[in-house]
């Protein structure tokens, strides 16, 4: 991973939350809140919950009994969650480091962690924190990009981009988003943290934006793929966004466009 692979700073935070989390963290926030409220839980913790997709999606669906932490290690993302979530007083906003939780053991009965564990710099460390946290009969959730070949749209940003920097291709979207999908090796990191019963399921959706531009923007300026572009010619980040949303304007169409995104689920106890 690169240094600058977690730097969600500037005007990244708010494009990220207005124009990536519709175009691909929103359906998968609606599941797992689905998944989250079937648990009934009355203590939760959200790990790098970014600027509040699955928290806004969780809340709407929980009783008014529920203490729910929100964390991220980023101050930035947390404060454009706390300015999208209505006041809620069930709803504890803090910074925290998934690394070294700064929670008591045995305290929340579900933990979640939606795209997340990509960045962890040490993934079983993460999990054996998240499970540290965890009450005795507690569920950990998590989801994971796939394959980047198997998320279209990053996909395409990642191939126009690397014709436009050949010497230096910007590979931020298949290094990291999409850098942890081997099933084999997220169960032997999960078992490893001293979680046992563990499944992994595969949950393929459609991404949909207003435009290809809206879809360039999201990529190119909502996401670190900005610091990358801006590191190899600060000058020509408006010419990458271009070049980006006419590779996928002539791929998808003119007008609204869609494509494949696919992710992994996991449910994980010790």
């Amino acid at each position: 991973m690169s240094s600058t692979d977690k730097v969600f700073a500037g005007s990244v935070p708010k494009l990220y939350d207005e124009y990536l989390v519709p175009l691909i963290f929103s359906v998968y926030a609606d599941d797992l809140a689905r998944r989250i409220a079937a648990l009934s839980p009355s203590d939760l913790l959200e790990i790098a919950s970014g600027t509040g997709a699955v928290t806004r999606a969780a809340a709407a669906l929980l009783p008014s009994g529920v203490r729910y932490v929100a964390t991220d290690l980023n101050e930035p993302m947390l404060e454009v969650a706390k300015q999208r979530q209505v006041d809620d007083p069930r709803i504890t906003w803090r910074q925290a480091d998934a690394l070294a939780l700064p929670f008591d053991a045995s305290v929340f009965d579900l933990v979640c962690c939606q795209f997340g564990a990509m960045f962890f710099p040490d993934r079983s460390k993460g999990y054996a924190e998240a499970k540290r946290v965890l009450k005795p009969g507690g569920t950990y959730l998590l989801g994971v990009w796939d394959r980047i070949e198997d998320n279209v749209f990053a996909d395409d940003a990642t191939v126009t981009l690397g014709k436009m920097f050949p010497d230096n291709p910007p590979l931020f979207m298949a290094r990291t988003p999409h850098g942890y999908h081997d099933k084999a090796v997220i169960r032997a990191d999960l078992e490893r943290a001293g979680f046992k019963d563990i499944s992994i399921e595969t949950v393929t959706a459609t991404s949909r934006g207003p435009s290809a531009e809206y879809v360039a923007i999201a990529y190119c300026q909502g996401t670190p793929l900005r610091g990358e572009i801006e590191a190899r010619d600060a000058s020509r980040l408006e010419a990458a966004t271009d070049a980006v949303a006419e590779a996928i304007r002539k791929r998808h169409g003119p007008g609204p466009v869609e494509a494949k995104i696919q992710a992994l689920v996991i449910t994980a106890r010790p």
